[in-house]
């Protein structure tokens, strides 16, 4: 039996040319930051306005986080409706349906315009339990449905072929390949006038009217507008996003059944959870794309075994004996369960953030892009100034907020105090280990070819100490999710800096 290729199925089924770095020094309307759906939708509607748009991605266009993804195009944001009524009311709770719903609009529109085929299909969306003590939680939401006037349904069973005590629909949301969007909206940025520039990290931002971008390795981009679409904010001491947002990973495998896809998208609110939707391979055969298994980056010890625990639950319930594929995402959550969308800070007019999309960053990024256009263009908000950064949430997220602080200070101080591991000569080869020297932690990895890399164990961000990844061979933050590579390259933010190599 296959277990796949540590690869995401996205990535390998789509074909973004190469663009070039940028180690100079330009200008342009708008610098959009970021590389995936967020920054490139952001970056294509402006273009589409006339704006003169540049985007800059740390890595290569759609290879960070909407790269990752389960690609559900959905309003069906787990039970969030009972939530946003209670804390918020009727009206906020409907228009974060109604944006949402939007954006399934918004890729079927923008289908058409660029004659593109991003396999985007309507399907039925699901939240199921079966354990008796999560019911009453899907019967509230269904009430919520009802307040809200949501197309759907209160169900006692799904299609799938599991055991289910009670599931919740929603009607009319989709599914798609992320990546096929976004390569569409790139080609059409480049012909239009955008520039776009790869391998190029942002490092800092010098504030003002017009707003500078110093990049990682020389150059810069001075800009009227910047927008931050890093997924988390690489700039986030300004507005204390470092202690707003709280962040976990997930994992997805994917593989071929014999059993028939019954249709429709399902994601169950146990403990593991369990989430299922299909897609088609090149050859046009149905995979079935099976995630969860979440937990707090940088947090456990064998992450090998998250992909297991998910193609051992394929294999019994839905006969999948051959797993082509295997990734993992990392997800950010705001205090109060809505999106951060927006000016970053009440005071700081053209600088512009997206982020903690929760686990829905395809209808989140979209949104986010058409939100910060509108801000960029009219001056105001598409969406009742909901998603506003600014807003009050830390009165409605308190307990969201002491947690994360909290788990900071515990990592901060524990790190430091953290016990070794094996010796050099005692690590395999694909292995990796601390160590102390000269009184520091020191992280070691053995490569297959047997060469050693050492790197400081103190995240460039702020100074927790990362962990080991085995099943992604990267040092990962438990504070804020920054990942590196074995040899310390910075992977994902908000560190802009590398790990130190040591000696």
């Amino acid at each position: 039996m296959s277990t796949g290729k540590h690869e995401s199925y996205w990535i390998e089924t789509s074909a973004f040319p190469n663009y070039e770095k940028l180690q100079e020094d330009t200008e342009t309307e708008v610098c959009v930051v970021g590389g995936g759906i967020a920054g490139i939708t952001t970056a294509y509607l402006l273009t589409k306005k006339g704006y003169k748009v540049t985007l800059i991605e740390a890595i290569k266009l759609g290879h960070g986080t909407t790269g990752y993804t389960t690609a559900k195009l959905t309003a069906q944001h787990d039970l969030i409706y009972d939530q946003l009524i209670s804390k918020f009311g009727e009206e906020t709770a409907r228009i974060h349906y109604k944006a949402a719903m939007e954006t399934i609009d918004f890729v079927r529109e923008t289908e058409q315009e660029l004659q593109a085929d991003f396999q985007l299909s309507v399907e039925p969306a699901y939240v199921f339990t079966d354990d008796e003590k999560n019911v009453s939680q899907i019967e509230k939401e269904w009430k919520a449905y009802e307040k809200l006037g949501i197309p759907g349904a209160l169900e006692d069973e799904i299609a799938l072929p599991i055991s289910v005590q009670k599931a919740v629909r929603m009607d009319n949301q989709a599914q798609f390949h992320p990546l096929l969007f976004l390569q569409a909206m790139a080609e059409y940025i480049s012909a239009h006038g955008g520039r776009i520039y790869e391998d190029t990290r942002a490092e800092t931002i010098e504030e003002g009217e017009p707003a500078t971008v110093k990049l990682k390795d020389g150059g810069s981009v001075t800009a009227k507008h910047v927008v931050i679409a890093t997924h988390f904010p690489f700039y986030d001491f300004k507005g204390a996003y470092f202690a707003r947002l709280d962040v976990a990973r997930s994992y997805i495998v994917a593989g071929k059944s014999p059993r028939d896809y019954p249709g429709g998208m399902y994601i169950s609110i146990d403990s593991p959870s369990r989430s299922v939707r299909s897609a088609r391979d090149k050859n046009g055969d149905t995979i079935w794309l099976i995630g969860g298994d979440g937990h707090r980056t940088g947090k456990g010890t064998n992450m090998k075994e998250h992909y297991s625990n998910l193609r051992n639950w394929g294999r019994s319930e839905f006969d999948i004996s051959d797993f082509n594929y295997n990734w993992s995402s990392e997800d950010f959550m705001s205090l109060d369960q809505l999106f951060y969308i927006g000016r970053i800070t009440k005071r700081t007019q053209n600088l512009y953030v997206a982020t903690a999309f929760r686990k829905w960053g395809m209808s989140g990024g979209i949104t986010a892009a058409k939100e910060i256009t509108s801000l960029i263009e009219e001056g105001k908000s598409l969406y009742n100034d909901i998603y506003d950064p600014a807003r009050q949430d830390v009165a409605k997220g308190i307990g969201s907020l002491a947690k994360n602080m909290v788990e900071v200070g515990k990592e901060l101080v524990s790190g430091k105090l953290e016990k070794t591991d094996k010796t050099i000569e005692e690590l395999d080869r694909g292995e990796a280990g601390k160590i102390r020297q000269n009184g520091k932690l020191v992280g070691i990895y053995k490569d297959d070819e047997g060469t050693v890399h050492k790197v400081d164990t103190t995240c460039t961000h702020m100074g927790c100490e990362v962990h080991w990844n085995d099943a992604e061979t990267t040092w990962d933050c438990p504070c804020h999710g920054s990942r590196f590579r074995a040899s310390g390259e910075v992977i994902e933010g908000p560190a802009v800096k590398d790990l130190k190599k040591v000696d």
